[in-house]
């Protein structure tokens, strides 16, 4: 037997050297289905060959990270029209897969986009176009990504919407004209015959059907030529069956009459179902709309012109004509247009609508204001820095378009049910079909023909496939507008798993801003002292090292240069000031450099900053310890308040940090934290996180600034950066709090527990649903209604005279299963965040 192959090459970081190649090479090839591998260390690239039907880039990109390096993958957005189901979502996935260098594509039938990752780059449009038509769906051009949020793009589906809506009404009026016409209660009909009128509704419901259900039908024959089932597939094959045993009875009645078998039709059946169908998509289409509210409120945020000076000239402009460098001046009232720094003025910013934070923050010149947000008072002028996509506003919109267009793990078990529910759904019909005609009693045909229908027609797949899509979407959409940035929707899933959580101390738990409390000089001059140090540190961007120079500045200090400066990350500096040796750091870098017996002349001031939580950093002039110098960073108001709640929560929390062990228990106390990890340098983090998730498969999540911390951001089970929004912060961290408040943690937690019990509670009401109803469709109660005598009364209008699910009911039912998994994740919009 010949065995196809196919060959992709995926680009890899983190190789240093031969062993690396090694061991990437012998990774690959011991998974099933690969034939040849070659890695090569300088293009930084494994050339695999594989059989496309045992294993797949994707497993081999999995295989690659387990073992310690990193496929680099570049990202691709795509819009697809057509698809109505869990079931369409995974043919498109399987579609997309197999086109070459696709590690992965997660499909969203929500908004209906699908995010590709590759490993050669962007997947030429025609391959995507040829891909995907040929499974029978449309390729819908992706945006610009160089576009900005507009706010003046037309909604995508708003036309797809109405239309809709009308031919729901069409269809739905044309079956209520059936239906009385049937049931020869209209004048003007009822001196017809029972054969005339059967033969006018013949033609009136084709009519209907055609006009109506077309997209519906055409949808369904594009599943069929391609050789795949989907919700289409299941609504064509009930209405057209109850539409052809109407048609059989029509124009063959003897058939029936022969057997003693009443004349029926079922022509209003299937327009109605049409309607309900429709109708029930008209009103999914505009809850799904309002899941996406969020961050249409965001691309809403950008002005459409802006105030730009240009030889002294002020000229309203539109924001796409702006270039970076130029200034515009913004008055009290105003939207911020651009992202930019102020040069001349000061006001009162609201940047509530980024940060979720509702007072305004004071600007002047050197402050960063950004996109959207909006000049309380004062007037000034901005010297704009980046325009376009590049701006903050865009950068969110697209990290909470990425997030919501994500799958968490959860959803794979259901895309797996949806995979093999539609035929599944058949063979059911089709069995219910078979017995009731073959042992059911007479009339055998009409109860084999209606639960047929009514099995075909009461299958959700479209649940299934909304469950999880559209909670991420509210929920990730409501920790936007709180200043809350979800980069993908596994984090939101991860984020209720946590239970650790570390916090760095620096600029996390306390405000970040280092300040020189203490001057110790023991018979000494502690203005040269300060100096020496100061002038020492100038070459250190160290927070301590600033706030000694500040210090210095403040005291009117004549600082000098400094001479074979080194620096020892952690620990301290050393160099030479105007002639003499300085060295400022830590008991354990003086130690080092000066023997262990050096730091005992202070040790008293040592052991007494420690104990007021303060860092003491002690000053060696020409090998003698002269004095020490204490630095306090203050604890942020919120930090104790928050601990608290995370702790009642159950969580445990520890702090990490750099500190002496004296001060950074003296901040933990204080703070009520008990277990701290102390004396921890820039480079250990990331393993201090890693022994932490070692003990007892512990779920750990770690809070940083995302900048020094990203290493240990990227290793945490879940990464959460305190900042802005910016740089390494949205690119490290999964979630990012924008304010910078830590009051963000508990929120995005929050946040997390009731998107996953939103998720848990669709997805079980997606399955009960299906597996409740389809057995009842399938006429499981009828020898329960035939024991007892007959449908009760009151209930004949659900299972009509039969004992019967009626299709219409079975529609009815239907079109409400997948609304009203929308309208449970719309309820996320509402959830109070403390």
């Amino acid at each position: 037997m010949t065995t196809h192959t196919t060959h992709v090459s995926l680009p890899i970081r983190g190789m240093t050297c031969a062993s690396c190649v090694n061991h990437i090479q012998q990774a690959l090839k011991a998974i099933k289905g690969v034939t040849d591998v070659t890695v090569n260390l300088a293009t930084e690239m494994a050339s695999v060959n594989f059989d496309p039907s045992i294993t797949s880039p994707k497993l081999m990109a999995q295989v690659i990270e387990a073992s310690g390096y990193e496929v680099f993958a570049q990202s691709q957005s795509i819009s697809i029209g057509g698809m109505t189901c869990a079931s369409c979502v995974n043919h498109v996935e399987k579609a997309l897969a197999t086109i070459p260098g696709v590690l992965s594509a997660n499909v969203n039938l929500a908004t209906h986009t699908a995010n590709i990752s590759t490993s050669t780059g962007q997947i030429p449009i025609t391959s995507l176009q040829e891909v995907i038509t040929n499974a029978g769906y449309t390729l819908i051009s992706p945006p610009a990504k160089e576009e900005s949020p507009d706010q003046n793009k037309p909604e995508p589906q708003e036309d797809n919407t109405q239309l809709l809506l009308k031919r729901a009404i069409l269809s739905g009026s044309f079956g209520v004209f059936v239906m009385l016409v049937t049931m020869n209660v209209l004048p003007g009909f009822s001196s017809l015959t029972q054969h005339t009128r059967h033969i006018g509704l013949f033609f009136i419901t084709s009519f209907g059907l055609l006009l109506a259900g077309r997209p519906i039908f055409m949808a369904a024959w594009k599943a069929a030529i391609h050789y795949s089932l989907n919700m289409n597939s299941l609504i064509a094959v009930g209405t057209l069956s109850a539409f052809g045993y109407s048609a059989f009875a029509t124009f063959l009645p003897t058939f029936f009459q022969a057997k003693g078998i009443p004349v029926a039709v079922y022509y209003d059946t299937s327009l109605i179902i049409i309607a309900l169908i429709l109708f029930g998509r008209y009103l999914e289409a505009r809850a799904k709309k309002e899941t996406s509210s969020s961050i249409h409120s965001l691309m809403r945020l950008q002005p459409k012109m802006a105030r730009v000076r240009r030889e002294n000239d002020d000229k309203d402009t539109l924001i796409e004509r702006i270039q970076t460098g130029e200034l515009i001046v913004i008055r009290p009232g105003e939207q911020i247009p651009v992202d930019g720094e102020i040069t001349e003025g000061h006001a009162l910013v609201n940047e509530a609508m980024l940060t979720g934070e509702s007072l305004p923050i004071e600007k002047g010149p050197g402050s960063t204001v950004y996109t959207g947000t909006i000049n309380l008072s004062g007037s000034f002028l901005f010297t704009a820095s980046s325009i376009g996509a590049d701006t903050v506003l865009a950068r969110i919109v697209h990290l909470v378009q990425e997030a919501q267009g994500s799958k968490p793990p959860i959803q794979r078990f259901a895309d797996y049910v949806a995979s093999i529910f539609v035929p599944a759904v058949m063979g059911i019909a089709t069995l219910a079909f078979i017995l009731w005609w073959g042992f059911g009693p007479e009339p055998a045909l009409t109860y084999a023909i209606l639960t047929f229908v009514a099995v075909l027609i009461i299958a959700c797949p479209c649940a299934l496939g909304l469950a999880t899509p559209t909670a991420i979407m509210v929920g990730t959409g409501r920790g936007a507008e709180q200043g809350i940035l979800i980069r993908q929707g596994e984090a939101l899933e991860m984020a209720h798993q946590i239970d650790t959580i570390v916090f760095d101390k620096t600029g996390t738990l306390t405000s970040g801003v280092a300040t020189v409390t203490d001057v110790i000089a023991p018979g000494g001059n502690q203005r040269e002292l300060i100096r020496l140090a100061a002038s020492l540190e100038r070459g250190s961007e160290h927070p301590f090292a600033q706030a000694i120079i500040k210090y210095a500045i403040q005291e009117s200090l004549e600082l000098g240069e400094s001479q074979d400066f080194k620096n020892t990350p952690g620990q301290g500096v050393t160099g030479t000031v105007t002639g003499k040796s300085v060295i400022v750091g830590n008991s354990k870098f003086m130690t080092t450099h000066l023997g262990p017996t050096s730091v005992e002349r202070i040790s008293d001031s040592i052991r007494q900053l420690s104990q007021e939580s303060k860092t003491p950093l002690l000053v060696a002039i020409n090998g003698n310890i002269e004095g020490c110098i204490g630095i306090a960073d203050t604890i942020r108001r919120e930090s104790k308040t928050v601990i608290q709640e995370l702790q009642k929560a159950g969580l445990e929390v520890i702090m990490l940090t750099g500190d002496h062990r004296q001060v950074a228990e003296a901040i933990a106390s204080t703070l009520g934290i008990s277990q701290v990890l102390a004396d921890i340098l820039p480079d250990q983090k990331k393993s201090a996180i890693l022994k932490l998730q070692q003990q007892g498969q512990k779920r750990v999540a770690m809070v940083g600034d995302g900048i020094n911390d990203a290493p240990a951001l990227a290793q945490a089970d879940l990464g959460m950066a305190i900042g802005t929004g910016t740089d390494v912060a949205m690119e490290t961290a999964q979630i990012t709090l924008m304010s910078g408040n830590l009051h963000g943690v508990t929120r995005a937690l929050q946040l997390s527990r009731a998107t996953m019990r939103t998720i848990y509670q669709n997805l079980f009401w997606a399955f009960a649903y299906n597996i409740a109803l389809i057995p009842i469709a399938a006429g499981i109660l009828y020898p329960v209604f035939h024991e007892i005598g007959g449908v009760p009364q009151g209930l004949e209008w659900i299972f009509g005279e039969y004992g019967f699910l009626q299709p219409i009911m079975a529609a009815t039912a239907m079109a409400l299963s997948s609304v009203s998994v929308v309208a449970n994740s719309l309820r996320l919009r509402n959830i109070s965040l403390a």
